[in-house]
């Protein structure tokens, strides 16, 4: 069976076109400028009119099924991958983790477990490494092997930051393998002593998290990692980067002659550190690490996204319900820190991004769908419209005027951290390699999705 996709407004990153999409056998077979591509007596015809066509949208920084704070991340990856294709994302690429004392393949084995079977998109995964050893290092060659080409550094959290001496030798074997690493970037130790001093002042409420977590506290760490990366002369990923100091870092690493990838999520585009002064305990439903910045944070990242500055949007879901978000309710330390977002990414983007004329609609495909594809070793088997490329495809209907509402969403939450926003775009239908998804904006197929061996990173 073909599929025949007509009359769509194809979009790429260097380009839109009303054209024509065959797909045959989970691949995109033809593209065509109407009305070349004609249909066949086993052809089923889908009529994009009035729709833009995206390739699927790739999030490559999804928590799902994480045991973290003392809990497990409220979506797991039957119904968080589930919620990520409901919102055009096709393809997720997840942090698994070695915890200490465990091999990389350990691991590994335990986010197969986690995942395999259950993902309604194709998924792979990072590895975040917590605990560097000779074993671990000769264990890098077995995981690019295996398809599983970058992968995850803290620089805070005690049980899973390392030391910069091993940040230094990390990185030397990154660049004997060709892996490539993200890394959260803010600095454990001022973190510490602040929360200290919060706590000797009795300031244990939610507003204690952003004011321990400052934008310093964050740039610095850039800047720390990104002289290491120098010394190494190696390429990094800044994740989730959410202020204009780091930005600044990160221009100055380039300036002089450092190849630097940046990542921000639309929290930290279109959300305010003034959440966390709301009443009562409400704010606790926006604590995340980095945290929410101010109006100058916001509109530097959207500059910066419009300039090619910053190269990805990607989620950080890390989802809690309020229930878990309650565990630190007299303790801002305790605070599972996390939002969910796989499920509004796309619309979001579109609405206040392309619609609010901030970024074109080829950037959006860019940071989206091309960016990571490249970056995170997909191209062009994701990430873009071509002949030979996996039939994932988004319908995004432009003019379609929602409100965000926890009532309507997969993601298995309480709450919608956008919950009133209105959005003027629509995420009609989405195809998984050939194979319609999600249909009127409802799953109609799940758990379809499969393991992407991936390659070394070439953006």
């Amino acid at each position: 069976m073909k599929t025949w996709i007509k009359n769509g407004i194809l979009v790429t990153g260097n380009g839109c076109q009303k054209a024509d999409i065959l797909i045959e056998n989970e691949k995109i077979a033809e593209i065509g400028i109407c009305p070349q591509v004609l249909p066949e007596e086993n052809t089923v015809v889908e009529d994009a009119e009035g729709m833009f066509v995206f390739p699927g949208f790739i999030d490559a920084h999804t928590h799902f099924d994480l045991h973290v704070a003392g809990t497990v991340t409220a979506d797991d990856f039957e119904t968080g991958t589930k919620a990520a294709v409901r919102g055009g994302t096709t393809t997720i690429v997840d942090f698994g983790t070695q915890y200490h004392e465990e091999t990389l393949n350990q691991g590994l084995a335990n986010w197969h477990d986690k995942a395999d079977g259950k993902c309604s998109c194709d998924y792979s995964f990072h590895m975040s490494i917590s605990d560097w050893n000779p074993q671990v290092s000769a264990e890098l060659d077995s995981m690019m092997e295996q398809g599983i080409t970058s992968f995850k550094l803290y620089m805070t959290y005690p049980d899973m930051m390392v030391d910069d001496r091993a940040f230094y030798q990390i990185l030397k074997r990154f660049k004997e393998i060709g892996g490539i690493v993200g890394v959260h970037c803010e600095n454990s130790g001022i973190i510490d002593a602040m929360r200290e001093e919060a706590v000797e002042k009795g300031e244990m409420g939610v507003a204690s998290h952003p004011a321990t977590r400052p934008a310093a506290v964050e740039a610095e760490a850039i800047d720390r990692l990104l002289r290491i990366a120098q010394v190494v002369d190696v390429p990094v990923v800044v994740v989730h980067l959410t202020c204009k100091e780091g930005l600044e870092v990160i221009q100055e690493a380039r300036r002089r002659g450092q190849k630097v990838y940046a990542e921000t999520c639309p929290q930290y585009l279109l959300m305010s550190d003034e959440l966390y002064h709301l009443p009562g305990f409400e704010g606790a439903k926006y604590v995340i690490a980095p945290p929410l910045r101010g109006a100058e944070d916001e509109e530097a990242l959207w500059k910066a996204l419009a300039e090619g500055k910053i190269q990805t949007v990607s989620t950080d879901h890390c989802s809690f319900t309020t229930k878990q978000k309650a565990l630190g309710i007299d303790d801002f330390r305790k605070i599972p820190g996390g939002m969910p977002g796989v499920e509004t990414r796309g619309v979001l983007l579109y609405t206040y991004g392309v619609d609010k004329g901030r970024i074109s609609l080829e950037q959006m495909c860019r940071v989206l769908s091309e960016n990571p594809a490249k970056l995170y070793g997909m191209y062009p088997q994701k990430g873009c419209i071509a002949v030979g490329s996996d039939a994932d495809l988004v319908l995004l209907r432009p003019g379609v005027k929602d409100i965000i509402s926890a009532d309507d969403q997969i993601q298995n939450v309480d709450y919608a951290p956008f919950e009133g926003t209105e959005v003027t775009g629509r995420i009609e239908t989405v195809f998984l390699r050939g194979q319609k998804v999600v249909d009127g904006h409802e799953i109609v197929q799940e758990k379809k999705g499969m393991f992407i061996k991936r390659g070394k990173y070439s953006l």
